[in-house]
């Protein structure tokens, strides 16, 4: 079967519907499946509900769903960094079901071994437990949490085969490899697409098994903050420190 599409909405082609679910892998702007997210809203699919650890920023990543109203819900974990996503919350116009980052992770990857439910500690006592069950292991309390299984998975890695097996590079390692195993259809954007047997298989974190569309795209790497600092003397060319 053939894996490999020309561009991100061929990729997206006959996927997309109002109230459906969708993971988009990523932390931050670290490891996004961002030319598949731009897909994604000139489709106009709306009512959507969105698993990922954040939205964005402002006009990059999710942030641009955002902007046209296309998500109605999210599912995520950090939410700050974005004025529109506060805005949307506030104003009831988005729904948001928060997690601690780490039993996100473990939803997502839950959903993708085929685990309907698990128990952690984390949020025990708190809102976070608000009608969930509790039940006391051991002397310990902890809360029910259920797996996460998305129609769509977006996810983005650095290099894939024309098969579907995926690299990814450092910190891009994030929640992609979870997502791509807890979507139905799991839909990958490479940096650098190569034939089967080119990448070392002791290198490869997904198995194309669970990859059904790719598209090669062109990554630009964004910077969330900036944190600079002002260069000592000794760091100078000769005589930049010194008055005209």
């Amino acid at each position: 079967m053939k894996k490999v599409y020309a561009d991100p909405s061929a990729a997206l082609a006959g996927l997309l519907k109002d109230g459906m679910t969708i993971m988009s892998g990523g932390f931050g702007l670290c490891g996004i499946p961002e030319s598949l997210i731009k897909a994604v809203r000139d489709s106009g699919a709306k009512n959507l509900t969105v698993i990922s650890n954040n939205a964005g920023v402002d006009g990059i990543g999710l942030g641009i769903l955002l902007e046209t109203r296309q998500i109605r819900k999210m599912i995520s974990s950090y939410v700050g960094e974005n004025k529109l996503f506060a805005q949307q919350f506030l104003s009831g116009d988005l729904e948001l079901e928060f997690n601690p980052q780490g039993t996100l992770a473990e939803r997502i990857r839950a959903g993708g071994a085929g685990i309907p439910a698990f128990y952690t500690k984390t949020g025990v006592g708190t809102v976070i437990a608000d009608g969930k069950e509790v039940r006391e292991f051991n002397g310990e309390k902890y809360v029910m949490e259920t797996g996460l299984v998305a129609d769509v998975s977006l996810v983005h890695a650095w290099m894939g085969d024309t098969e579907g097996n995926l690299v990814y590079r450092k910190t891009a390692r994030n929640f992609n490899p979870m997502m791509a195993t807890a979507g139905k259809v799991t839909i990958a954007e490479v940096e650098h697409l190569v034939d089967p047997g080119d990448i070392e298989p002791d290198r490869i974190v997904t198995p194309g098994i669970f990859v059904k569309r790719l598209v090669q795209v062109h990554a630009e790497k964004h910077i969330e903050q900036r944190t600079t600092r002002k260069r000592s003397l000794a760091e100078m060319p000769a005589g930049a420190g010194e008055e005209v």
